[in-house]
This record gives structure tokens, sequence and C-alpha cells, in this order.
């Protein structure tokens, strides 16, 4: 299996001085998914967690979403024409009864929702595959302190191991209502982070994710949205901004959508009644 990091040389110039030394990067190898034997899709990921995030792809397609429906997942041996086992090739096995949905023509639309057309599929492929709704009305443990949520960015980086050595990957963290974390991944691309979040909690038998708080770094895509809903998790918050069509997304299913969680400042931009708001005061 590739490994995290990897060394490279590099040129450095500081205050005008030219120096050589080697340079700590973060790995990125693709990694093709098979569903039952066949090619299903490549993602460009760091090597790590791969079978939980399969796993966790297949629970944002709608395919799983309990451990049961999971019979095994494994490497394919003989990837390479010449026989060699590249460690980037997985095959998700399903249990026998689990129906396939035809996620083709929902895979197309995901990756290329930039028009309103596009958009509008996109929220109702989410919909109607989504297995669990999210409560319309604030449950415990919720209502969930803003200052809570302004806690976690700091813990969200204090427990990025690779990031430290590399400053070249994304995060995602689950955490409770009180602000402890749960689990942490990184990756070179955010959304395998919540894949791989998402997959060990269902290998776990933890779905769907109902109390707990997804906090990712960077900002919150629709696909990041997308996969919040389909995994039950009730509240997004991100470092960085949300498109609008996660913001829609949001409030179509009820998800509360946090952005720009900086210090102790937040914007809430769906699913206010999750949050303990104390005070409000109505601003232009």
């Amino acid at each position: 299996m590739g490994r995290v990091t990897e060394r490279r040389r590099v040129i450095r110039i500081r205050d005008g001085a030219v120096s050589t030394r080697p340079d700590t990067l973060v790995a990125e190898e693709p990694l093709e998914i098979r569903l039952n034997g066949k090619p299903l899709a490549i993602t460009m990921r760091t090597p790590g967690d791969d079978f939980a995030l399969a796993a966790g792809f297949l629970v944002s397609e709608g395919v799983l979403g309990a451990a049961d429906e999971l019979r095994n997942i494994l490497y394919c041996a003989g990837a390479t024409e010449d026989g060699v086992n590249t460690y980037n090739v997985v095959d998700v096995q399903t249990a026998p009864d689990v129906v396939i949905p035809d996620i083709t023509l929902e895979r197309n639309v995901y990756t290329t929702s930039s028009c309103g057309l596009c958009g509008k599929a996109s929220l109702d492929a989410v919909r109607t595959t989504a297995r669990w709704s999210l409560d319309a009305s604030p449950r415990p443990p919720f209502p969930i302190e803003p200052a809570t949520l302004s806690a976690l960015p700091d813990r969200l980086r204090a427990a990025q191991r690779v990031f430290e050595r590399t400053g070249g990957l994304h995060a995602a963290a689950l955490f409770t209502t009180d602000g402890e974390l749960l689990d942490v991944r990184e990756d070179v691309g955010r959304h395998n982070a919540v894949d791989k979040i998402v997959g060990r909690a269902l290998q776990q038998g933890l779905l769907p994710l109902s109390s707990a708080v997804l906090m990712v770094s960077g900002r919150a895509s629709f696909e990041l949205a997308q996969k919040a809903v389909m995994a039950g998790i009730p509240v997004l918050a991100a470092v960085s901004a949300p498109s609008s069509l996660a913001v829609d997304l949001a409030q179509e299913t009820g998800l509360t959508l946090v952005g720009f969680l900086r210090g102790s400042s937040m914007n809430v931009y769906a699913g206010e009644h999750r949050l303990a708001l104390h005070a409000a005061t109505a601003t232009d």
C-alpha cells in the first residue's frame, strides 16, 4: 500500500539565500472502486483507510446504509497486466439481498451540477435516495451551543497529524454536541476525508449519525452536504464558505449548515433550530 507522505527534493529560497533540501509531501494516488466486480468510480486520494473510503462513497450513493449490507471489501490482486497488486483498486462486495440502484446517471449529475437544471436534479436525487430524514425539530442531544461550535476548528487542526508535516491535507472530523472528538480522517480531497469518516461509521454499525456534528476544513460544497445528509448527520460545519447548491440542499432536507466558522464568528445558512441562539438581532 502507498505511503501517506513522500519525500521530494526542493530548492528553497529564503531572504535571497538558495539551498536544497528534502521536503515532505502528501501522497496522492488514484483509487478505483469496483462494486461487485464491476468498475464504478475513480478518485484521487491519499492512501490509507481505503476500505472505509469505498464504503463511505457507497453510502453517499445510496447503495449501503448498514453494516450487514456489506459482505466484504478487498484489494484486487493482479490489478495490472503483469499481475501486480497496486493496492489502488478495491472491490466492494455487497450482501446478496442488497438492491443496487442505477447510480450512473446520478454520478454524472453530481459531477456536473453547475447549471440550474442539473442542480435541481441533484437535489431531487439526494432527497429521494436518503435513507434517513433529518429531524425538523431539535431533540436531545440538541440544541448545540455556538460556543461549542467555535472550539471545533482548533480541535480539528490539533488532530491533523499529517497536515503538520505537509500542509497539504484536508480533514473531516465527527464531534459530539459537547465538542468531544469522535473520529478524524485526513485526505488530499475533502470529499474523501468525509467518505473515510462515514465508511468507518458504517463498518462499526453506527449509521445514522443522528447525534453527531461533521466538521470539515475548507468550504462546504454540495457534495459534502450530500454526504452528510446520506449518512444522517444533522450538522455540517465548515471553516470557509458553502456553495449556493449546498445551502439549497440544507434548506430542503433540514440539515444545519454553518460556514465561515472562525473564532467566535460563524454564518448559519440553514437549520438554525439546532443551535442554542439565546439572543438574536435582526439586521440587513
